[in-house]
């Protein structure tokens, strides 16, 4: 398992360290399905292009990314064909109704099942945490976005008690539930 909940995608160094290791491939050869979908106001449209430069300053070339907007369904040999899937920020109800309506949800969680790659940004972060009814539910708690500061770092051991909060330097990194998983924050050394 391999999925990196963020609140600004990969915002520092740090982060896209810990991006680059996890995708565990060279960035040049990399191919990333990029999904649009939660971005359904002014807002979250306007950091679309920030989103996809993640990716870019990354190293992964621009002819290696598809834009995926979820309007339907994507069979399991066709994901896999991408080395990271990149889940935008906007609307998490929406991005949630549309994994679910579509048939994704099964798609996606197989993906990651079996070892695919997904970053996930604000609501592309929340569909996996217990926020919302029929969430992902890969990890059993909520989580809070944008944050003035991230409420634990270093090794996370479930159940928790208490939300956890993520900072815009922040990303919890899932490796395996409940073993391996991890928040790292730049604001805390």
């Amino acid at each position: 398992m391999k999925v990196m909940l963020t609140s600004c995608g990969i915002e520092t160094e740090k982060i896209k360290e810990h991006f680059l290791k996890m995708l565990d491939k060279l960035p040049s050869d990399t191919k990333a399905l990029f999904i649009p979908t939660a971005a359904i106001d002014a807002d979250a449209i306007g950091v679309l292009p920030k989103c996809m430069n993640d990716l870019l300053k990354c190293g992964i070339q621009k002819e290696n990314i598809k834009v995926f907007d979820l309007h339907r369904n994507m069979e399991i040999n066709e994901l896999y064909c991408f080395d990271v899937v990149y889940l935008c920020g906007g609307s998490t109800s929406y991005l949630l109704d549309r994994i679910n309506k579509t048939g994704f949800r099964d798609t996606l969680l197989s993906y990651i099942q079996n070892d695919g790659f997904v970053i996930g940004v604000s609501a592309g972060s929340l569909i996996f945490a217990s926020n919302l009814p029929d969430n992902l539910g890969v990890i059993n708690t909520k989580m809070d976005v944008h944050c003035e500061n991230s409420s634990i770092t270093g090794k996370v051991c479930f159940p928790l008690t208490e939300n956890i909060k993520l900072s815009n330097t922040a990303a919890m990194l899932v490796r395996s539930i409940p073993n391996d998983v991890e928040i790292i924050d730049d604001q805390i050394q």
